[in-house]
């Protein structure tokens, strides 16, 4: 997956946006106004920062060298993954699990708003 790629599919949840409150070169991915991805879309290699379960979290990085602890995040619950050095499908299946996990958390009538197309 290309930067442009992960970028896109991103910005194909509902209610998700890009921001850059750390400056030009990080983006941000939103819902509701919560990140649930973090990436310098620029960068060598491009990596990817998710939220993700602590328990599968913690599995992920056992099995693949590629993720690992989330660099300047809550490392329980927070991975930085390698894009480039997973597959195309479990990257997006990572992304969409973050997405996921955060629209969970937040508030019901907010996730009903999410949910009307």
């Amino acid at each position: 997956m290309k930067a442009h790629q992960l970028k896109a599919f991103c910005l194909e949840f509902n209610d998700a946006v890009e921001e850059f409150p750390f400056g030009p070169e990080t983006s941000v991915f939103k819902v509701a106004g919560k990140m649930f991805a973090l990436s310098a879309l620029d960068g060598k290699p491009l990596t990817v920062n998710l939220k993700c379960d602590p328990d599968i979290a913690e599995r992920l990085r056992a099995d693949h060298p590629e993720i690992v602890p989330g660099w300047h995040m809550n490392k329980r619950h927070w991975n930085t993954v390698t894009v480039e050095a997973l597959p195309d499908q479990q990257v997006r299946e990572l992304i969409e699990d973050s997405y996921d996990l955060v629209v969970a958390g937040l508030p019901k009538d907010v996730r009903l708003r999410l949910d009307r197309p």
